[in-house]
């Protein structure tokens, strides 16, 4: 199975009554040759890039040896950390939404037009392959605070599936001043729902999803706020 990883990003539900949490699902292409048709979380497979020689000096909150030691049993030790900066990366590509900080330690914000743009450009530009995620970091002088997922489970698509991967599952806070935008190619739609009325429309039939995300929106329905 392919090394993968995908963030579960989780805000204060703001709409309804009482209090709650909503995650970000999105709505896999139905043309995709993985789970077409089905609500995910963002995420993908950790490219050679997420754990090169020399990240560690574009992260920060978690080192390489602290890595390895939440994550003993990656396909290769150096993966490790690569979990971690693919999460993030996959979140951005496939979302919309940037986890990271300048150096000073001030969240990214993506609220006016130009800085959509910008950010819009930079997310075309890999998806393309024109750039590496590791320059996007350095132009812009930011820093990935990878202390902000919190590693939350591990699945491994089943043995008779021709395609399989390895997955590690993270929980992130939505960054503030930040608005989802799923890329259109392998995401058609996105929406943030509570976990218990996901797991509501999944039984009526009208969500489709595989076990990893029942099982982990089982867990997360046992919580109502961020901070639980």
């Amino acid at each position: 199975p392919t090394d993968a990883a995908t963030v579960m990003v989780i805000r204060e539900q703001r709409t309804g009554r009482g209090k709650d949490i909503e995650v970000l699902m999105v709505l896999r292409n139905r043309s995709s040759r993985f789970v077409p048709g089905y609500h995910v979380y963002p995420g993908g497979i950790l490219d050679p890039e997420d754990y090169e020689p020399g990240i560690e000096r574009l992260c920060t909150g978690i080192d390489r040896r602290k890595a390895l030691e939440t994550l003993p049993n990656m396909s290769k030790p150096e993966k490790a950390i690569g979990a971690w900066v693919a999460g993030i990366r996959e979140t951005f590509e496939e979302a919309g939404i940037l986890i990271a900080t300048g150096r000073d330690g001030s969240t990214v914000s993506i609220r006016t037009e130009a800085e959509k743009k910008k950010l819009c450009g930079y997310r075309r530009a890999l998806n393309s392959g024109e750039m590496k995620f590791h320059e996007l970091l350095e132009k812009e002088d930011l820093i990935l605070p990878l202390d902000r997922l919190h590693y939350f489970s591990h699945w491994i698509t089943p043995e008779p599936l021709p395609l399989r991967y390895d997955v590690r599952f993270f929980l992130a806070e939505a960054p503030e001043g930040q608005d989802v935008m799923h890329d259109g190619l392998e995401l058609t739609e996105h929406l943030w729902v509570s976990p218990r009325a996901a797991l509501d429309l999944y039984e009526k039939g009208e969500f489709g999803m595989v076990l990893p995300q029942l099982m982990t929106l089982v867990e997360l329905s046992q919580f109502t706020t961020v901070e639980d």
